[in-house]
This record gives structure tokens, C-alpha cells and sequence, in this order.
């Protein structure tokens, strides 16, 4: 049996096909029955008169339970009226599953009742189109770089070391020795980079942070592109660059997603270069400009970011924060030493930082020396210092987080919906 799927149904208007899928939702006016189906790509209703089935199968539709598989087969009709624009007059249908009572019903449900139900959640028409959005934002990372001649490079899980201190890792026993699962993929890009030039990984990252705010989770994704001979501005437009290609193929591939979740795309299409580059020191001087007491020297928080970004239509490049908050292997501003040359930007609407990087320190004896300072064991870094040791040169990357970037670009207001299954807190089922 041939299967037609929703997305296609144009190209098949006044053909029979036969879609193949699940009951989303279900209505009768008495002589005609109301099928809405989905099959992951996309709803569809399919009408069914009574005087054009046979009686028995005008009688199947009357107890079709929602989210029952079934296999309908109809001529294609257009109908503006009707869930993605096309309505199938249908001729039979067959349940091949019929489901029990469903748990998530129209009315209201709690946030702790859906989470407990992701694996069902997912299949409501906003958690659908976020993760068709997530979907399209991975194929734009993905074809930013590799169409710019960046090297796709896998970075380990398991790592014995941290790469900015040991208080938010995840420990786990390997075999007789003990590892953490990764932070980041940072220090292994800088190797790869010093041997690809141009290199990138995309993947899982985990933190154990005991945080229950809505911008963070325990396992998020992350892609960290790398460059050798890269500085601070190179980085920044690069991250530019990715952050911009990102809106573009959102805005370009996912008009029907967006209008599901009710996004006002003006604001995406606002996202245009180039963002503005505000120097920390204007950053301290615009908060405290604006009523916000915030002292030089200070780490950003959600309404600091908040504050600073609402003054802007577009994101905004903070960069050569204090030193002594970020992590050990930050190059210092020659200008000036109390001061990194390190990048965040910072998402409109709220979303805070979606991209944390800058430019690495090069300099062996200076590496050494904050790796003491930090309380680091060297000899977990020993690889790391040979990158300084054999053809150490200028370079600079980020990372940029996969699941506020989908937040924003949905207009979601929590992570936990930007991830399949997410993990949090106290969240690791399902």
C-alpha cells in the first residue's frame, strides 16, 4: 500500500491517496464525521459522509479514541479552512491500533503533569513544531560551518579533566580511575584547530549546576566552532555570522511552526548584522544608568542581561568582561590586564546569553600560572600545555547553546520545551 505524507498533499490535489498515521482529533455533525490526522509531518482532516462508506465503517469512526493509529484513504480536495489547507474526502479508514483513553485532553494540565508525560507531550502541535524548529536550527548550524570549510571533530564525553573548575561536574567511575562527563568540548577543538585550522563539534554537554531557573539545564547541546590564528573580533563575527544564518533559515524553512506557536516573526526578522558591540565598562555604565546598582567586576545575571538586551532590537556582543570571572584559559586584554578579551552575546526579548567565547591565551607560562592559581592538577592539562608548546598561535572560538537559541527563536519561555527529554534538578524522567 502506497503512503502519501501530509507535507505532500499539494502536489496530490484531486488524486486518491492513503495517509498513514494517528487520530489527533475527532468530531461528528451527525451524517458526516470530522478526522483530523497527523503523521509527523504535518494535520490533515479527512471528512467522511455517510452516504459514501459503507455503514460499518461510518460506525468505526464514531469510537475512534484519540491517538489511535490509523490508515485513511480519500481524494484530495484544497480548503483554506481546514488544518494545513487541504481536506481528503475519505473513502475508507482502518484503525490498526486502537488506543486507550488517552491522558492529556484538551482541558488544562500542569507543567509536572506534561513533564511526566513528555514522551506523549511531544505530540501536541506546539511541542511538535519546537522540535521542527530545533530541527532546522541543527541543519543551519551544521551547513554554517561545513559550507565555510570547518571541520566537523567529535569531542570526548568521558574527560579527566574540567574545563572551567570541577563544581558544577558530573563525577563517574572508569573502571580504576574516576572521570567527569564533558562541560564542554572547548580544549579538544583547540587541539583539533591546531591541526584542521577550522574545526567545530556539536554535541551534549552536562553541568551540575543546582539551578531551577528557566534558561538552565543539567544536559543541554552545544556547538563550539574553533579557529587558529582567530582573534577577539574575528570571533565575534563569527558568532554574528552563525547567529544571523540561524534567523534566516528559521524565518525561511519554518512559517508554519512559527505561526503554530504564535511567534511574532517581526522580531526575528529584526535579526539582522550588524549587532551592536558593547564594551563591558558601557555595559556597567548603561545598567547603572538605568537604575540597576551593579558594581564593575560583577558577573551578569538574568536581569542584567534582561535590562541590557531590552534596549536593543537585535542581539548585542558584550565583550572584554573582568578577568578574574572568567575561566582560566581567557586571553587578558593587553589594554588592560584586569580584563579578558571574551565575547557573550546576549539574545532580545529576555532569552539572555545564547553564545559565551572569546579569544585563548597562547602563552605557556601564563596558562601554567593560572592553572595553579585555580587549584587545577597540571598534570590532568599536560596535553593542553603541549598545544603551547609546539606552534602555539593566536586562536578563538565559542559556544553556542542549542536550547536558548531554539527558546528564542520559538518564543519559548522555558528550556525543558526545547529539548526532547530534558534533564533538570529533579527531573530525569522519562
Amino acid at each position: 500500500m502506497s503512503q502519501t505524507y501530509i507535507a505532500d498533499l499539494k502536489d496530490h490535489v484531486g488524486k486518491e491517496v492513503t495517509l498513514k498515521g494517528w487520530l489527533y482529533k475527532r468530531r461528528s455533525s451527525g451524517k458526516i464525521h470530522f478526522l483530523v490526522v497527523r503523521d509527523g509531518t504535518g494535520l490533515a482532516q479527512g471528512v467522511v459522509p455517510k452516504n459514501d462508506v459503507s455503514e460499518e465503517v461510518f460506525e468505526r469512526c464514531k469510537t475512534i479514541a484519540q491517538e489511535s493509529a490509523i490508515v485513511v484513504r480519500g481524494t484530495v480536495a484544497e480548503d483554506d479552512r481546514a488544518p494545513g489547507g487541504f481536506e481528503l474526502r475519505l473513502s475508507d479508514v482502518e484503525v490498526v491500533h486502537a488506543a486507550a483513553e488517552y491522558p492529556i485532553t484538551p482541558k488544562e494540565h500542569s507543567t509536572g503533569f506534561l513533564m511526566s508525560h513528555r514522551h506523549l507531550w511531544l505530540r501536541s502541535s506546539k511541542q511538535h513544531a519546537v522540535l521542527r524548529v530545533r530541527g532546522a536550527v541543527i541543519r543551519a548550524i551544521r551547513d554554517f560551518f561545513d559550507d565555510r570549510g570547518f571541520l566537523l571533530v567529535d569531542a570526548p564525553v568521558f574527560t579527566p579533566n574540567a574545563c572551567e573548575g570541577t563544581t558544577t561536574l558530573f563525577e563517574t567511575k572508569y573502571f580504576d580511575d574516576r572521570a567527569y562527563l564533558t562541560q564542554s568540548g572547548q580544549l579538544y577543538m583547540e587541539a583539533a584547530a591546531m591541526a584542521h585550522g577550522k574545526v567545530y563539534c556539536f554535541g551534549p554537554a552536562f553541568r551540575a549546576e543546582k539551578s531551577k531557573t528557566r534558561r538552565h539545564l543539567t544536559e543541554f547541546w552545544m556547538v563550539e566552532p574553533e579557529v587558529a590564528y582567530a582573534e577577539l573580533d574575528d570571533v565575534m563575527d563569527l558568532a554574528e555570522g552563525l547567529v544571523c544564518s540561524i534567523a534566516e533559515r528559521v524565518l525561511d524553512r519554518c512559517q508554519e511552526e512559527l505561526k503554530t506557536l504564535e511567534r511574532d516573526v517581526s522580531r526575528l526578522e529584526a535579526v539582522k548584522a550588524p549587532f551592536p558591540r558593547l564594551h563591558y565598562d558601557d555595559a556597567v555604565k548603561l545598567l547603572n544608568d538605568k537604575g540597576n546598582d551593579f558594581e564593575w567586576g560583577g558577573d551578569f545575571g538574568a536581569p542584567d542581561e534582561t535590562l541590557i538586551s531590552e534596549q536593543y532590537d537585535r542581539p548585542v556582543l558584550v565583550h572584554r568582561f573582568p578577568a578574574a570571572i572568567k575561566a582560566f584559559y581567557m586571553k587578558p586584554d593587553p589594554e588592560n590586564e584586569k580584563a579578558s578579551l571574551s565575547v557573550d552575546v546576549l539574545a532580545p526579548e529576555g532569552y539572555g546569553e545564547i553564545v559565551g567565547g572569546g579569544q585563548r591565551a597562547d602563552d605557556l607560562e601564563f596558562l601554567e600560572r593560572k592553572i595553579e592559581e585555580h587549584g587545577l592538577p597540571q598534570d590532568a592539562f599536560e596535553w593542553y600545555l603541549d598545544l603551547r608548546r609546539y606552534g602555539s598561535v593566536p586562536h578563538g572560538g565559542f559556544g553556542l547553546g542549542l536550547e536558548r537559541t531554539v527558546a528564542w527563536m520559538c518564543g519559548v519561555e522555558h528550556l525543558r520545551e526545547c529539548i526532547p527529554f530534558p534533564r533538570m534538578l529533579y527531573k530525569i524522567y522519562p
